[in-house]
């Protein structure tokens, strides 16, 4: 299949065109003490030093850096670590290569391209029984999951969730317990209903809106906004949820749920996909990373509301979910942490909403309102204890996995990598960055404890535990808003990376074989050369440790 251009009048201002392409890239972190403390950075393509914060007794390094938008790491058979490259960003234009790297000896090198198989981005990744099962868009830019081979043969599963062609769309994929493969879909849109905030895909394809899983009655509230489908500036139209843009819905009208849905978890069988996909839960905003505890329980990581869009939504948190099969979490009429959005305090100021209708003719004034009605549709509110993490809202819970009990007190706890805010785009409100850190969740008690964070990492996407039980970070890179761009996402080339974190013995010795009871006793730890946009970097990094709080 031939890449694709797409011209229109938001092409240019959409296309960033700030990213090419990354070849396997250099040599990876290298722990070293030096009483002599951390320098200032350097020039050129060199990554400003930092300092990372984490708990004593803990070690961090790169593994590989100068990765193109990477965003999910998995092992095969035998240990080999592979990552995968997305291509693109938050819109719908390609950024960079779409692809599957084997990382080895600090080297990240190509062993699966796939420009011309499908569209972009890809996000999960998970080997299974031979071969790479990832979740991508199809050429109708619908949500799909392919398989490919390490010889580059590259099969569809599935294509057709309409709610990928917008910005939210099928995130992880992994096998559960019982043997079948799971994917995380975000819905399209905000809160239910499509409006300028996601023009450039609803340009790219008219008909996107988003999708039930289960037949829903509509209250027939619609949304005023300028119709920027046309070039006359006064052009104003009603939008109603779970319809195309441009579409106003009356009170009482049905909406037929549909198998392919967003805004879920679905579920299939890894050699019969399309044939035996099904739902496991719905009513999800933008669903991240999946993973199960070892007696089975399953958590999943959510993106809440953003204050954008023809609904606005005032936040209070993102979360990390219990799991539960066949329930409604909720979303569009409950708020992350899942309590009912007709309550005032999840309103944002009036500056924010546009104008509201019941039906075509009687004007109900700035709301935020409800679009579904719960009790005709014969839908059971959600459960707040559902609810495990209350993270920072906006701090954007990504991918998930639950530490082994090698890893001391946090030894069962799930570790989550929130990828940060965007803000002022999806929060006008919000001063400040939030998130980029990964955090351990007690899986019992909820409880939240800072892991890692630091200026050498910029968006960490993924976090894993792999065969020798360490823990992989995946950092996206660095993304910035700059207001002057339209849309306003500044992407930075070749700054994404996998960082590797372990356990040390205090008083021990590192991986290097060098003695680190020295260091420990100054609660200092310094990181050496890192590989940085391509580069073997000379530097260090100083990493300031903190006793870990039990959970």
């Amino acid at each position: 299949m031939a890449r694709r251009t797409t011209t229109s009048k938001f092409s240019a201002a959409v296309a960033l065109g700030l990213l090419g392409t990354a070849g396997a890239v250099g040599a990876p972190g290298v722990a070293a003490a030096d009483e002599s403390g951390p320098p200032s950075g350097g020039g050129g393509q060199q990554a400003a030093a930092g300092a990372f914060d984490l708990p004593e007794g803990y070690r961090i390094e790169q593994v590989v850096g100068g990765l193109q938008l990477p965003t999910s790491v998995t092992w095969d058979g035998e240990g080999r670590m592979y990552v995968a490259e997305a291509g693109s960003g938050l819109f719908p234009e390609q950024l960079g290569p779409v692809r599957i790297l084997e990382v080895a000896d600090g080297q990240a090198t190509p062993v699966v391209e796939l420009d011309e198989a499908i569209e972009p981005a890809l996000v999960g990744l998970k080997w299974h029984e031979g071969a790479f099962y990832f979740t991508h868009r199809a050429e109708d830019l619908t949500g799909a999951v392919s398989r490919a081979t390490l010889d580059g043969e590259v099969e569809l599963l599935f294509k057709g969730i309409l709610d990928s062609q917008a910005e939210h769309q099928i995130n992880d994929i992994d096998v559960g317990p019982d043997g079948r493969m799971y994917v995380s879909v975000g819905p399209a849109g905000n809160a239910g209903v499509m409006g300028p905030s996601v023009a450039p895909w609803v340009m790219r394809s008219p008909g996107v809106h988003t999708t039930p899983c289960e037949d829903i009655v509509l209250t027939g509230h619609n949304f005023q906004t300028p119709n920027f489908l046309t070039e006359d500036p006064d052009d104003m139209v009603l939008t109603g949820a779970y319809v195309p843009f441009g579409t106003p819905t009356e009170p009482g009208q049905v909406i037929e749920g549909v198998e392919k849905c967003g805004g879920s978890i679905l579920t299939f069988e890894p050699d019969n996909a399309e044939e035996t996909i099904e739902t496991h839960a719905w009513g999800f905003r933008n669903l991240l990373g999946l993973t199960w505890s070892e007696d089975g329980e399953m958590f999943a990581a959510e993106n809440g509301y953003d204050i954008r869009g023809s609904r606005p939504v005032q936040g209070e948190i993102d979360a990390t979910l219990r799991i539960e099969p066949d329930r409604w979490y909720g979303i569009p009429e409950f708020s992350a942490s899942r309590e009912p959005l007709t309550d005032p305090k999840f309103e944002p100021p009036d500056q924010f909403q546009v104008p509201v209708f019941l039906g075509t003719d009687e004007e109900l004034g700035k709301i935020l309102g409800s679009v579904i009605d719960v009790e005709a549709s014969g839908l059971t509110p959600p459960d707040p204890e559902w609810v495990l993490g209350r993270h920072e809202f906006n701090s954007s819970p990504s991918m998930i996995d639950i530490a082994p009990e090698g890893w001391g007190e946090f030894g069962g706890q799930m570790f989550v990598a929130e990828w940060g805010d965007l803000a002022p785009p999806t929060n006008p409100l919000r001063e400040g960055n939030i998130g980029r850190q990964v955090v351990a969740v007690d899986t019992e008690t909820g409880e939240i404890t800072p892991f890692v964070k630091g200026d050498p990492l910029a968006r960490p996407f993924d976090v894993q535990f792999g065969p020798d039980g360490a823990m992989y970070i995946v950092d996206y890179g660095i993304v910035n808003i700059d207001m002057a761009l339209k849309p306003p996402y500044a992407y930075q080339p070749g700054t994404g990376g996998i960082w590797k974190v372990t356990r040390m013995p205090v008083g021990g010795v590192d991986a290097g074989g060098g003695s680190t009871a020295g260091v420990e006793s100054m609660g200092l730890f310094l990181l050496g050369s890192t590989a940085l946009a391509g580069a073997a970097v000379a530097g260090t990094v100083a990493i300031r440790r903190r006793h870990a709080e039990a959970g």
